[in-house]
């Protein structure tokens, strides 16, 4: 018999049965006594998949019902876990009162939700957007600057962003509970699961303190609990309840991806279990295409087009929020920063075309590329040519300045100066610094510390120089006589004299540079926002004018935008020398913690560790899944009759397998990443490792319980007490 309260499972839970004997869902004691006197074929109790029903169009007879509308959550247990989950977060919460670890980070980022400054992060904006809302509803100001890890909070309020994220972290253990439970049918499963993780130091840890992750695992969770209530639904297509919990899936996906890319993860195992959903119903001979096509149509609306329809309105209200200048302009376009009240760029106005003449200053088109860049100071004896030295900048400074000139230095300059003449793709010119009224020059000088590129300086003196000062000007997708454009414009600048093209390599210069970022020509001529750059402040008077504003982008190209930004961050993060990188073997043994907070005796010490016998008991319950599975899928191949087992085989290699799928979706492609990786990004595969130690756990007990209906029985009956099966027989339809 499987079911709980007559759903399919290997399994009936005491409790369930207690309710089925006080409610037995639409199936007296009539009908058993009539069936039972009838000797007809035993009623399936399993529940049919959908190549067993027919009419999956909503059309439910009484019979389908029977196995949905008897579902049963036990609510101690349930209310049970929920209480020692609060409780476990919450206990101490506002300690220490000081800031640990990446609270710098997200604490300032909801500070600048606050206060709408603009700044610029690797992930997406939902999470900080929650802590910012959360801090805002219980009375933080945003004035804390959280500058460094140890900072005390004083009399700011910061309880309440912790306080959320405890929260949505107290929800992990109630979500795995009933996501095991809908999968399990197993009441013990799900609360060794649900124990688990409410007693897990890691997980608690990661709840108390201003952070990304309990926001991100409880979106994560809230979708396989949704996807796995919807599987469940699936006698029911097309009523409230399956558009509830389609819908939810939805929504919950979009709330992963908006905190983390790690939400594609999520997605991924979405995506794979509705393609198996549907490549069932498409072999339903019983299913008309049309319903086949309303099936396929549901699913795209609810797990396509409406994430992505809340994943863009996320990022709409980001943008429409963070409306002033702020710490992430940088990392953005021209055209980006001039819809930000407050930045230079903001409602200006400056001529659209570059002429020569013109007063300029160039941006690097890599996440902080920086500006164009030269000073007084000379390159070190022994670096390159002893001459001016040419950075890239970060911030805005009159050193910044070029003034671009014809390639023929003897013209008059007065006469030149009279007329005026666009620069068009495939022009020479030079570029004069401002201040020193040196060239951008280069020659077959090694860069300072990218080897294999030439080096660029400031050469000549009041604008007089050499023809290693020439460039020609190449309009990123223009073609010849494209004039370049303020903003707008990927420009490349090719040195004439070596084919070298002039590039931000990204490398900070010792002190002797003052720290800023190396410029280099490089002798590889492949686009790549590091050769790319654009004109930014423009000065000519004998240009017209025009306002910036009709050179804003638009919310389609800021998008894109910030997304190619982000993606650019997260691969740029790179581990720093003698920085301590975490590998993801580390991360299933418990390899190494992750320091939070305080680092002598007189400190307070917060240390991320995972419960090691947690752990390692998740580690051990992985390889005995693979093992199981693999001995019973060796068995069935062989022709073995498993008897009684049969329908648990099943309901392990199913349920247990998504939950093994979750883990390895949502952990293996770290071993691709080339980004620097940390101890805690395993915490939300460590979710369904912990769900799947529940399942085997409680599978390998029960079948022990019930390994007589294996092997066979003998010896009393089930009704005697020194039966081997007393107490099993929780339903009397159970003959044994």
């Amino acid at each position: 018999m499987e079911g709980r309260c007559g759903e399919g499972s290997h399994t009936q839970s005491p409790s369930c049965a207690a309710v089925r004997s006080r409610k037995p869902c639409m199936d007296t004691g009539k009908h058993r006594e009539k069936a039972s006197s009838k000797k007809t074929e035993p009623r399936r109790a399993t529940r049919p998949s959908s190549s067993d029903t027919r009419g999956l169009n909503g059309t439910s007879t009484e019979k389908r019902l029977r196995y949905s509308d008897c579902d049963y959550t036990p609510l101690c247990p349930l209310l049970s876990v929920a209480a020692l989950s609060l409780c476990t977060r919450f206990y101490r919460i506002t300690e220490p009162p000081h800031v640990c670890w990446d609270e710098t980070h997200f604490g300032k980022m909801g500070s600048y939700y606050i206060n709408r400054t603009f700044f610029f992060d690797v992930h997406p904006p939902l999470g900080k957007m929650l802590i910012g809302l959360a801090g805002y509803l219980t009375g933080y100001d945003g004035t804390f600057p959280f500058i460094k890890p140890g900072d005390k909070y004083e009399h700011h309020n910061y309880w309440g962003m912790r306080g959320f994220c405890a929260v949505l972290g107290s929800c992990l253990p109630p979500f795995a509970f009933l996501v095991v439970l809908e999968l399990s049918h197993s009441t013990p499963a799900a609360l060794i699961t649900a124990s688990l993780l409410i007693f897990d130091t890691g997980y608690i840890t990661l709840s108390q303190y201003i952070l990304l992750d309990p926001i991100l695992m409880f979106f994560i969770m809230g979708a396989v609990l949704s996807m796995v209530k919807f599987n469940h639904q699936r006698l029911r297509p097309f009523s409230w309840s399956w558009w509830l919990w389609l819908l939810l899936t939805g929504v919950n996906l979009s709330g992963s991806l908006g905190v983390k890319f790690v939400g594609l993860f999520n997605i991924l195992l979405v995506g794979i279990n509705t393609a198996w959903d549907l490549w069932r119903l498409l072999g339903d001979l019983h299913l008309s295409l049309v319903d086949f096509m309303k099936h396929l149509i549901a699913r795209m609306f609810g797990l396509i087009m409406l994430p992505l329809f809340l994943y863009t309105t996320i990022f709409a209200v980001h943008f429409v929020i963070l409306n002033r200048s702020g710490p992430g302009d940088g990392f953005f376009s021209s055209a980006f920063q001039s819809r930000l009240i407050g930045n230079n760029l903001h409602n200006a106005t400056m001529p659209e075309y570059l002429a020569y003449g013109s007063i300029i200053t160039l941006k690097n088109l890599r996440i902080a590329g920086g500006y164009l860049h030269s000073h007084w100071h000379l390159y070190p004896e022994g670096v390159g040519a002893h001459q001016q030295q040419v950075t890239a900048y970060l911030h805005k400074d009159y050193n910044n300045l070029w003034l671009v000139k014809r390639p023929n230095s003897d013209v008059d300059p007065l006469s030149w100066r009279q007329c005026v003449s666009l620069i068009r793709h495939g022009d020479i010119i030079r570029l004069e610094h401002k201040e020193t009224t040196r060239n951008l020059h280069s020659h077959l000088h090694e860069a300072p510390l990218t080897k294999k590129h030439l080096q660029v300086t400031g050469y000549g003196i009041n604008g007089t120089g050499d023809p290693n000062d020439l460039w020609q000007v190449e309009v990123c997708g223009g073609k010849k006589g494209d004039p370049v454009k303020v903003l707008r414009s990927k420009v490349r600048l090719l040195h004439r004299s070596t084919g070298c093209v002039l590039y931000s390599s990204g490398k900070t210069l010792p002190k002797w540079g003052w720290e800023q970022v190396e410029v280099t020509c490089s002798p590889y001529l492949k686009e790549t926002p590091n050769s790319q750059w654009n004109i930014e402040d423009h000065v000519n008077p004998k240009l017209p004018n025009i306002s910036l504003h009709v050179l804003k982008p638009s919310f389609l190209e800021i998008l894109l935008e910030s997304h190619i930004v982000m993606i650019r961050g997260n691969s740029g993060l790179k581990p720093k020398d003698n920085e301590i990188n975490s590998k993801p073997w580390h991360w299933p043994i418990n390899y190494q913690g992750l320091r939070f907070s305080g680092v002598n005796e007189t400190e307070y010490r917060v240390y991320l560790l995972g419960n090691p016998v947690i752990w390692w008991l998740n580690l051990f319950s992985l390889g005995l899944f693979v093992v199981m599975v693999s001995l019973c899928c060796v068995a069935l191949q062989r022709g073995a009759k498993l008897g009684g087992t049969k329908k648990g085989k099943q309901v392990l290699m199913e349920g247990g397998g998504l939950l093994f799928l979750g883990w390895l979706l949502h952990y293996l492609p770290f071993y691709t990443m080339g980004r620097i990786l940390y101890y805690h990004h395993y915490f939300p595969a460590m979710l369904f490792s912990s769900m799947l130690t529940g399942y085997v756990l409680a599978f390998i007990h029960l079948f022990y319980l019930f390994h007589p209906l294996s092997y066979g029985m003998n010896g009393p009956l089930a009704h005697d007490p020194t039966s081997s099966m007393a107490g099993l027989r929780w339903l009397d339809s159970w003959e044994f």
